[in-house]
């Protein structure tokens, strides 16, 4: 063997133990250390001694004293040591030759500099130093003064540290302790000398740590290995071998010819307590003959016993295994030629009869005689403390989003259209993870992963791959992606290239263009700088194998090019050079702040020789991993090049076929210099293995096995997977990781194991992938041998995948995923499998051990004093909580539903709640008893929807690992579920205790405290063990005890880690609907008596308990402990009638004071209760009362018995009081009130009614009646009847009634602490069984493992938990500022809304009069004859404009009052006249017209010959136009051509809601209209742009109307592309052909076109351009005219091909979110966010035109109130959304409100009112009143915007005076207390009125103030946080 392979292998050994076992700096090299420099070694080298060797461990009287000039071979001596794999080279300095005075104050600066120079040798060699301060001699002076040699050698030290440290890294006070015990002045004893060097060692040891310690270094002493023993016992000397040391360090003596093997003798070493890492300082061998033990093979010894045993062993002393010499005056040092001998000896293989040539043949003969039970032997072991677990995703694999958000195309998009995968899937949606981030995380949650490997798409980040292209709304995806991973504590590990290059670099030639390198540089750089900050981990290249063989060799992926040969080397070659100038630049520009690490992930089979006796089977074996793995790992790892034996192969193939059938790139010395080492860790994916022989007959086709040599196997044994290239194989693995260890990483770097899994088709069950379970089993076993056994440094593994994905050219067949996804289902829905629960619980246990849990401290329930302090006195009749009806029950709807933005307390409890019986199933598992639920859902005849049972539910006790799963996915803190009591305790009794049943409960709350979820356990759920039961079960009052020992049990066996306990669950329905309807077991019904009797036990039975856990736990447990009520809100039918309020709390008292009186007040029943239910029985001439009465001692013992209020509501009630029957005595009777009719506005569900606000005053209800208690939401949430999905309204549901919770919070004081959203899942719903569904998680109860899949309301829930409440998002808080100067405000009406004179002078029909006229086409028949009367009331319009301080006003002129039959052949004067007066007035009031040429009211007689559905109309269109420039164009400057040309078509003639009312073709008629429409634009602006702007000069475009639109779900992307349909279907449809292209939009054109051919047509139904038409319609714009008042929630709906009409052409269904705020129109929510989203989609859409919003308003309905707040919120809101607009370089320069005055709103009549002003239509003169909103809107106008308050009074303020009603001075009559008075009487008559009330008010303050001064007051906050006093308005 030649010398370099020596070398080669001890670095192979020493460096793979790196970090293994230990925390030793993971990242610095295995030591292996040689010196110092002796006398003799420096003249043997000196005087070139040929090969003599020369020992380096030479004795101590030889060491070399520094002298200047340093010999001058050092520097090459010092690199041989380098080359020889030496890491560290001790120096021992000289104390006597640095300070010869002993004393730091007068060194020798000479010796100084010759050590510097020495120690920079050293580091210039890449070696470092490791300094000894005192070996031998101490300085003369120190003997004379024993007593200061501490001082002294510490004054030395801290001189060292100063002179050298820079320098050095590791330091050792003292080398031979003898020695210098020796030099100690004799006449004090041997343990005073080594006390005096103890104490001089610490001394040191704390100057240094303290003052120059750099980062990692350390510093230790030299012992005797033999002494250590002693040395720790003596309390003196301990100081040297553990306190005050980093390391140990030992001088270790070794005799060949002992008993005790070298492995003995250091394992004797490890047994020091506490374990300390040790260094081998010197290894001196002695009596090894050349026959005995060779030095070699101890060292091969040695490592044995350091990788068996996992000692802590960071280095040793390796100069015994060097020889070192000199030829011709170069020095050189070597391993002893003698381990050549051993490694002959430890690696014979069966087919390699001589020494192993390579790590391959080495590795692979290692495992070579393995039988097969040794390799597949299992270890039951664990992983290191901090390796990481992990699951993998690729962009291209998951994201979908294909053309969101601004993304360029890669080439699997190309290549998924054009090479269509596997059952013509494609990537374009994929798992839609894009819209999914947070709910991806949450899944990662789940499932405990710990780091998450995913990939950047580089085209959505620079969608032309160039870096001057960044995309925004890309960097906002992985922002949001990357911060979410970390606030849940995941590693982010980030791939730049996961095979999906930008489609614009591939067409210049991708990755065989040089250039790709630089776009691949800037790419990177890009991502370090914008996410470095947050990502640690970055991986340049994932697989760049599969790039280069699939993508340019085979062609079988992206992008598809077959050129094995060239191609194929080429493009790995620049993704080589592009991966090391990317780590090069991070090592530069990044490393030192960011502290992250940048590597690769090469992917590589296995190879096994099919023959293993055949050399060249080995050889083969050995080709096919370097042309797999070493291709990459080679050059990045090794040398910078690629394998030789890969160049001699393709050298080889190339000589045989006499030309260049491979082209294999060269790299440059410099680039192989960038390559070399180029990584900070070895990413390596491996699935499989294969077995290989030698290629059979040799071609030329440039096949990669044919250029490679190589034939590949599988053994037929082994088991297949859906993949055809995945056999499971887990030894290979091991095999591969040794492999890489040996061959590349060497320890100098960590691996990570970065992708391993195996697929399941979609034959295959989808969710029960046991055989993965399996793959993972294995292999993951494999891994942990590797690391244990092996001792290769692996940090992590990472599974493939973390969802199923699109698969390259499977398309979606082969499903990787531990969560499977739904691609059937738009809104990809992931479910986990059986896999994912199996690595959960390897995550949990860290490998395969049990593992103790780690009990996380739980998060603590507020602090809750162990008393409450309950009312002695009981609740007055009706209650004093009263209060609340009159608080809320007059509130204003718009101030009642308005939502409230905020958060809760910082430890508010979020939960979710189950119970035993209705999730658990095995209902007779492991000895559990059966319950009064399993009795009776097994008895016939039982009522249960479909006959269904609770058998086995939701199987949860079988399914304990998916309900962890779920619940850290939803990211709950808490977790109510109750015990099954006949599941510990079979009879009911404690005599019989099932312990299966308690080991489920033990394990479900250890899992929960894993998890930092606290356990709410609920003692009693209607439950009953049926043995109970048949003893009278709760009539029974021996339950009190039998329940109080089944409590008992549980508070000892759980209370450990159970801190919130529930005794029952609503007794109120335990009671009634047990025992007094019957509905539920035991199903007695005795409605007037026996429910009070069972909750007077249930009561007593609760206090029992609550007094055993206070006087027996509660000090050590220190947990809360209450019971459940429930009670919906009670809203009386007339609030104003006291009778009725009083039923109200009659009701609320029978059915929650039931049971909180006696427990929150006195310990007695409401007096109300007792009052009625005692007068009842008398009635009913009972002798007593049928309600139960407590004695004083039971009252006493009662009252108290609850930590905290917990509560369940779902709904509200309305009651009236009612006298009802006396018999037969009925509790609902006793309560005597009748529940009335629901009132409409509320939801009904399939069992409640939903009545958000009714939350909110229950909980005031409570808070009045049982004081400031802290309160727990327990339960709350909505049955749906299969709810899909996308739980749309369940998810709406806990949106507001946790918002009206927030406000009870915040804004009432209630102390609320905790909400619980019931169900965790789909459940067994009592007597609906299954049929009624409230789980967060739909369970799928047809599979027998009944899987859970989140639903919509769960991903919405989690980002409630996330953000503790509702919080107001950044961007919707309010900004304060001023518009641009010259912003145009103005305000708007139309001509048939105001003008009247329907017939007056001249004026013709228009649509809109015949369509008024025309029955039940407008509410209330109401017609515009006369509206406001604006024909005759110009001045009164000027004056109410003015008092709006507008600059602006916007109108329409009546095509019919200007040209009666809507052409020029008669242009009527009159009408005319009126335009002009107008106009002339405004501009008399400085106030500028906006004229609108045509708002709906089109002339009827053109109607007569097809309106907008006959062409010619736009040439009568252009001609009246014509007029109106000729007339009017002098004065008006602003024109518009057209309003809301999309109402028009589709309302005129689609819908036929709107004028003519044309509804008989609504798939034809709509496109017609539209397109006459924009012709008739587009002409009328070309005919004032040609004929009348130069002289006229004014500006003309059209106003077009939008929505804006919502996904439902924003996290499914095809609601996603329904909003923007929606969009571009209503604004699109006008704008684009006029803002953009001439055309539609491109999705009209598609879908319309396409639904058009499926109905069998034979062209689209959507008119077209032609190109001429098209460019006379571009363009003509001169400025956006935008109305909008609106946004959407929209969804995809998916209409019959038979179904023709705009609707279904567009394929959109839309919602509201109910939490928006109501107007008086049914289309129209409040949502102001909305409008500055379609101002920015303005601006990108349509590149930034210069927008006039042109309408924008509020209606209302009902009764006229001038103090309208909602409009006046409205306006604040919505104007202020476009202020932002503006900073948002929107090109935004008016703004106009909808409308100055009520006025006739279309089909609505007058019943909607839109105006600031209100119009009295009851006074025949119509007078213009403003309202508040017109105030409002004057002040935003006079002060160009929201001035801020912070800054004090604006002037703009303060106006001259409110605006006065706008008519004329007639006398007015007002009644007044009977009598009619002028205004001027009345006046005076109010004044006086209003002193007389004031001073009886006056009156009545004094006596209230005397009053309270008598009564206690007290009023506390409901939390340390400070409430907001304000209203939620």
């Amino acid at each position: 063997m030649e010398v370099p392979w020596a070398a080669l292998l001890l670095s192979t050994v020493l460096l793979s133990l790196s970090s293994q076992g230990f925390n030793w700096e993971p990242d610095r090299n295995f030591i292996s250390a040689a010196g110092p420099l002796t006398n003799d070694l420096v003249l043997n080298l000196s005087h070139s001694l040929g090969n003599q060797g020369s020992d380096l461990a030479s004795e101590s009287n030889d060491i070399y004293v520094c002298q200047q000039p340093l010999p001058s071979f050092l520097p090459q001596y010092f690199s041989s040591l380098h080359a020889s794999e030496v890491s560290h080279y001790k120096v021992f300095l000289s104390w006597a030759q640095l300070l010869p005075t002993g004393s730091s104050g007068n060194p020798d600066q000479e010796a100084v500099r010759c050590y510097v120079q020495l120690l920079q040798a050293l580091k210039a060699a890449q070696l470092q130093p490791m300094v000894v301060l005192h070996h031998q001699i101490l300085p003369a002076s120190t003997a004379q003064r024993d007593w200061a040699f501490t001082d002294l050698f510490a004054d030395y030290a801290e001189f060292a540290f100063q002179s050298f440290g820079d320098l050095i890294d590791i330091w050792f006070t003292f080398s031979d302790l003898e020695n210098v015990i020796m030099d100690l002045p004799p006449q004090e004893s041997k343990a005073f000398r080594l006390q005096t060097l103890g104490d001089a060692h610490r001394k040191a040891f704390d100057i240094y740590h303290r003052k120059y310690a750099s980062q990692g270094g350390k510093l230790s002493v030299v012992l005797k290995a033999e002494d250590i023993s002693e040395l720790l016992l003596d309390p003196a000397s301990s100081v040297l071998a553990k306190d005050s040391v980093d390391f140990l360090s030992l001088d270790l003596s070794y005799e060949c010819q002992s008993v005790a093997s070298l492995p003995q003798k250091l394992n004797e070493l490890q047994n020091i307590e506490p374990k300390v890492k040790v260094f081998i300082f010197t290894l001196k061998l002695q009596d090894c003959p050349s026959t005995g033990e060779s030095p070699s093979s101890l060292l091969f010894s040695l490592l044995e016993a350091i990788n068996k045993d996992q000692m802590l062993t960071i280095g040793f002393d390796i100069s015994a295994f060097l020889s070192c010499s000199s030829f011709e005056d170069r020095p050189s040092c070597s391993l002893t030629d003698s381990l050549t001998a051993v490694t002959e000896q430890h690696h014979e293989t069966p087919a390699v009869s001589s020494s192993p040539e390579s790590a391959y043949q080495r590795v692979w003969a290692a495992f070579a005689n393995q039988s097969s039970a040794e390799r597949d032997a299992f270890l039951q072991d664990v992983f290191p403390q901090d390796f990481l677990w992990g699951v993998s995703t690729g962009a291209f694999n998951v994201e979908g989003g294909w053309a969101e958000g601004g993304r360029g195309p890669s080439i699997w998009d190309q290549y998924g259209y054009i090479n269509a995968a596997k059952g013509n899937g494609t990537p374009g949606v994929a798992s839609d993870s894009y819209h999914k981030p947070a709910s991806d995380v949450a899944l990662l949650r789940g499932l405990r992963a710990e780091l998450y490997k995913f990939s950047f798409s580089w085209s959505r980040l620079f969608p032309t791959g160039q870096e001057s292209s960044p995309n925004p709304q890309g960097v906002a995806y992985y922002n949001k992606l990357i911060d979410n991973l970390l606030d849940s504590h995941i590693v982010p590990m980030a791939t730049l290239s996961h095979w999906d290059l930008p489609q614009a670099l591939q067409d210049h030639g991708g990755w065989q263009n040089e250039s790709v390198v630089d776009a691949f540089l800037g790419y990177a750089s890009f991502c370090f700088s914008t996410f470095g900050d947050r990502v640690k981990l970055w991986v340049t290249f994932h697989e760049p194998w599969v790039m280069s063989y699939a993508g340019y060799g085979t062609g079988q992926h992206a992008p598809a090019v077959s050129d094995p040969g060239v191609a194929s080397f080429k493009v790995a070659h620049l993704i080589l050079k592009a991966h090391a100038r990317t780590w090069h630049h991070y090592n530069r520009h990044h490393r030192l702040e960011q502290q992250g690490r940048v590597g690769i992930v090469l992917n590589s089979d296995w190879a096994e020789p099919l023959n293993p006796k055949s050399q060249e089977d080995v050889l083969a074996s050995e080709r096919f991993l370097q042309f797999m793995l070493g291709w990459f790992a080679h050059p990045v790892f090794v040398d910078g090049d690629y394998p030789a034996t890969l160049k001699a192969q393709i050298q080889q193939v190339n000589q045989q076929c006499g030309h260049h059938v491979v082209q294999l790139p060269e790299f440059t010395e410099a680039e192989k210099q960038l390559l070399k080492g180029s990584s900070d860790f070895l990413g390596l994916s491996h699935y499989t293995s294969r077995l290989i022989s030698k290629a059979g007959q040799q071609t030329c086709t440039s096949s990669y096995d044919n250029i490679g040599g190589f034939s590949q196997h599988v053994d037929p044994s082994w088991p297949q997977t859906s993949s055809p290239w995945i056999r499971v194989v887990p030894w290979g693995i091991r095999r591969l990781l040794r492999f890489a260890s040996t061959e590349y990483t060497k320890g100098r770097v960590p691996i990570y194991v970065a992708g391993n899994g195996m697929p399941v088709g979609e034959s295959e069950d989808l969710l029960d992938d046991s055989v993965r379970v399996n793959y993972f089993n294995l292999y993951i076993n494999e891994v942990l041998k590797a690391v244990k056994e092996d001792s290769v440094d692996v940090r992590s593994y990472i599974a493939r995948s973390f969802i199923d994905g699109f698969e390259g050219p499977s398309g979606y067949s082969q499903r990787f995923g531990l969560y499977y996804v739904n691609f059937n289902d738009s809104s990809r829905p992931r479910t986990p499998r059986k896999s994912a629960f199996f690595f959960s619980s390897i995550i949990e246990k860290n490998g395969f051990l049990t593992k103790k849990v780690k009990r996380h401290p739980l998060p603590r329930t507020a602090e809750i004093p162990s008393q409450i302090r309950a009312f002695n006195f009981p609740s007055e009749v009706p209650s004093k909580a009263k209060v609340v009806w009159e608080k809320f029950s007059n509130q204003p709807k718009f101030e009642r539903d308005l939502f409230y933005h905020g958060t809760f307390r910082d430890d508010f409890l979020w939960g979710v709640s189950t119970s035993a019986y209705q999730i658990e199933g095995g209902w007779d598992a492991d000895g559990k008893g059966p319950s009064i639920w399993d009795n009776f859902t097994h008895t016939p005849g039982n009522n249960v929807k479909d006959n269904t049972t609770g058998d086995t539910a939701c199987d949860s006790y079988h399914q304990l690992d998916a309900d962890l799963n779920i619940l850290r996915t939803l990211k709950v803190k808490a977790y109510r579920f109750s015990i099954a009591w006949s599941r510990i305790f079979p009879t009911g009794r404690n005599t019989t205790i099932n312990s299966p049943g308690v080991d489920y409960y033990n394990r479900l709350i250890d899992g929960l405290v894993t998890s930092n979820i606290s356990p709410m356990v609920t003692l009693y759920h209607w439950d009953l063990p049926q043995a109970l039961q048949d003893i009278g079960g709760w009539e029974n009052s021996s339950l009190i005890e039998l329940f109080d020992s089944y409590a008992d049990f549980c508070f000892k066996t759980f209370g450990d880690r159970v801190k919130f306990w529930i005794t029952f669950n609503e007794p109120l329905y335990q009671a009634w609907l047990a025992y007094g309807s019957g509905e539920f077991p035991p199903n007695v019904q005795d409605p007037g008596w026996a429910p009070y009797r069972i909750s007077h036990v249930l009561i007593k039975a609760h206090a029992r308990v609550y007094h055993t856990y206070d006087e027996k736990y509660r000090q050590e447990q220190k947990g809360v402990i209450s019971l459940s009520l429930n009670s919906p809100w009670v809203e009386p039918q007339d609030p104003g009638v006291p009778r009725e309020v009083e039923a109200a709390d009659r009701m609320l008292q029978f059915s929650l004071g039931w049971f909180a009186h006696p427990i929150f007040r006195n310990g007695d029943y409401p007096d109300v209760m007792k009052w009625k239910v005692g007068n009842r029985s008398e009635l009913q001439q009972l002798a007593t009362s049928r309600l139960p009465s407590f004695t004083e001692e039971e009252k006493s013992y009662i009252r108290g018995t609850a930590d905290v209020f917990c509560l369940n509501i779902y709904t509200s009630k309305m009651v009236q009081h009612n006298t009802p029957r006396l018999n037969p005595p009925n509790y609902e009777d006793d309560r005597e009130v009748t529940i009335s009719d629901v009132d409409s506005s509320w939801t009904t569900t399939a069992m409640n009614n939903v009545v958000p606000w009714g939350i909110r005053r229950l909980l005031n209800w409570i808070k009045e009646e049982y004081g400031d208690i802290p309160i727990y939401i327990t339960e709350t949430g909505m049955g749906l009847t299969n709810p899909t999905l996308e739980d749309t309204d369940r998810k709406f549901y806990h949106k507001i009634f946790i918002n009206e919770a927030l406000k009870a919070y915040r804004l009432d004081g209630v102390d609320l602490r905790g909400y619980s959203a019931w169900s965790l899942m789909d459940n067994f719903e009592w007597l609906n069984g299954y049929t009624v569904k409230f789980g967060l998680y739909h369970v799928d109860f047809d599979r027998v493992d009944r899987p859970r899949t989140a639903r919509a309301s769960a991903r919405y829930y989690t980002e409630v938990i996330t953000n503790n409440g509702m919080p107001l998002a950044k961007e919707d808080e309010f900004l304060y500022g001023e518009f641009p100067k010259g912003f145009i405000w103005s305000a708007a009406s139309a001509a048939y809304q105001i003008e009247g004179g329907w017939r007056a002078d001249g004026k013709g029909l228009s649509i809109w009069d015949k369509f008024s006229h025309t029955a039940l086409k407008v509410e209330n028949s109401d017609t515009g004859d006369l509206a406001c009367d604006s024909y005759h009331k110009i001045s009164e319009d000027v004056v109410a404009l003015q008092n709006l301080r507008v600059s602006h006003y916007r109108f329409s002129i009546s095509w019919s009052r200007v040209l009666p039959d809507g052409t020029t052949n008669f242009i009527n004067e009159a009408g005319l006249n009126y335009y002009i007066r107008l106009i002339d007035a405004l501009l008399a009031a400085g106030i500028i017209p906006q004229v609108t040429i045509y708002h709906w009211d089109l002339p009827q007689a053109l109607q007569d010959i097809g309106g907008w559905e006959n062409e010619t109309i736009v040439q009568f269109f252009k001609e009246y136009a014509d007029v109106l420039f000729q007339r009017l164009g002098n004065k008006v400057k602003f024109w518009i051509t057209l309003n809301e040309p999309y109402v028009i078509a589709a309302h005129g003639y689609g819908t036929g809601v709107s004028a003519p009312g044309i509804s008989s073709r609504p798939g034809i008629a709509p496109y017609i209209a539209g397109h006459n429409l924009i012709k008739a634009h587009a002409e009328v602006w070309h005919l004032y742009n040609d004929k009348y702007r130069t002289s006229q000069g004014g500006v003309i475009s059209i106003t077009i109307n939008s929505d804006w639109a919502e996904p439902r779900d924003p996290s499914n992307q095809e609601d996603v592309e329904a909003a923007m349909r929606y969009v571009q279907f209503m604004g699109g449809w006008f704008a684009h052909p006029v803002f953009n292209n001439g055309d539609y939009p491109e999705v009209m054109k598609t879908r319309i076109r396409d639904r058009s051919l499926a109905a069998g047509l034979n062209k689209s139904r959507l008119p077209e351009f032609t190109e001429s038409e098209k460019r006379r319609i571009s363009g003509t714009f001169d400025f956006f005219g935008f109305n909008h008042y609106t946004t959407v929630l929209a969804y995809n709906l998916n209409y019959s091909a038979a179904i023709s009409s705009y609707d279904a052409d567009r394929g959109v269904a839309t919602i509201a979110d109910p939490s928006w705020p109501d107007s008086g129109s049914f289309w129209l929510k409040v949502t102001p966010f909305g409008f500055r989203k379609i101002l920015n989609w303005l601006k990108q859409e349509y590149n930034n035109p210069l927008i006039y919003v042109t309408e924008n308003g509020l209606s209302r309905r009902g009764d006229p109130e001038l103090n309208d707040t909602d409009r006046t919120y409205y306006l604040r809101s919505y104007i202020n959304e476009a202020l932002k607009a503006v900073q948002d370089k929107v090109d935004l320069r008016g703004y106009t409100v909808w409308s100055t005055m009520d006025n006739f709103e279309w089909a609505t009549g007058y019943a909607e009112r839109f105006g600031v002003y209100f119009v009295n239509r009851s006074d025949p003169s119509l007078p213009r009143i403003p309202k508040a909103s017109a105030k409002f809107y004057a002040s935003v106008v006079g002060c160009n915007g929201f001035p801020d308050p912070a800054q004090g009074p604006h002037p703009c303020l303060h106006q001259p005076g409110d605006a006065e009603p706008t008519d004329g001075p007639v006398r007015q009559e007002v009644p007044f207390l009977w009598l009619m008075l002028d205004t001027t009487e009345a006046q005076t008559a109010l004044y006086v009125l209003f002193a007389l009330l004031l001073l009886g008010i006056c009156s009545l303050a004094f006596l209230f103030y005397k009053y309270c001064k008598c009564s206690k007051q007290r009023r506390t906050q409901p939390s340390q946080h400070k409430l907001s006093p304000v209203s939620s308005f």
